[in-house]
């Protein structure tokens, strides 16, 4: 007995985003071609409803990446990214979901178990909770690592800083003290503009200057 192969459905962008916006329904809050890629951006509380008619019912079957992106200006300060792959269709797909710092996002790892360590590192580097992931700890931090080093009001120093303790035997964490403070660099140059000065020439004696060209 033989077996007939649907062939791939190939969609213009416009059919893409037509097509997807009315799987959807409701759970979708918006949709948009950007920079020759479909984006969707769903409720939260949704998300595992719409990845997985996207991945059931549309044959986006991986789930290549989760990334994170901080907006401290928003009252819902982080998107989360969802890139989706459909080999069949020669397709790639961004879903995005909007949160805080005190409310979860639900896993996803019920539909692709990678997407396990995927969450993890945004929420070392982000600090964004996945209900539901049966794993969530540091991934690229160590245990000790105070903050989360991708949002955009973490300074650059951090706020500690290990190293071995001969005294101890083992390593040690201590705030972070700097030997200096940090300079401020001027990079105006000379060329920006005739009063501009450099640095340590209101030093100069113009008596010991040249005559005037």
């Amino acid at each position: 007995m033989s077996v007939v192969h649907s062939a791939p459905k190939f969609l213009t962008p416009e059919g893409l985003l037509e097509e997807l916006t009315a799987a959807l329904g409701d759970r979708l809050l918006s949709a948009h071609q950007a920079h020759g890629e479909t984006v969707l951006a769903v409720r939260a509380e949704a998300i595992v409803e719409a990845l997985q008619t996207l991945r059931d019912a549309h044959e986006y079957q991986q789930l290549m990446e989760i990334a994170g992106v901080d907006y401290p200006d928003r009252a819902e300060r982080f998107e989360v990214v969802y890139m989706l792959l459909s080999v069949t269709r020669n397709s790639r797909i961004l879903v995005k979901v909007s949160t805080d710092e005190a409310t979860p996002v639900p896993s996803v790892t019920g539909l692709w178990p990678v997407a396990g360590w995927l969450e993890r590192e945004v929420f070392d580097m982000y600090g964004v909770v996945f209900a539901g992931n049966p794993d969530l700890r540091r991934i690229l931090t160590d245990y000790g690592f105070e903050g989360h080093p991708f949002r955009k009001d973490f300074p650059l120093t951090g706020y500690q800083e290990l190293r071995y303790s001969e005294e101890e035997k083992r390593v040690v964490y201590e705030p972070v003290k700097l030997a200096q403070d940090l300079r401020q660099f001027d990079f105006m140059s000379p060329w920006e503009g005739t009063d501009y000065v450099l640095p340590g020439d209101e030093k100069a004696d113009d008596s010991v200057k040249g005559p005037a060209k």
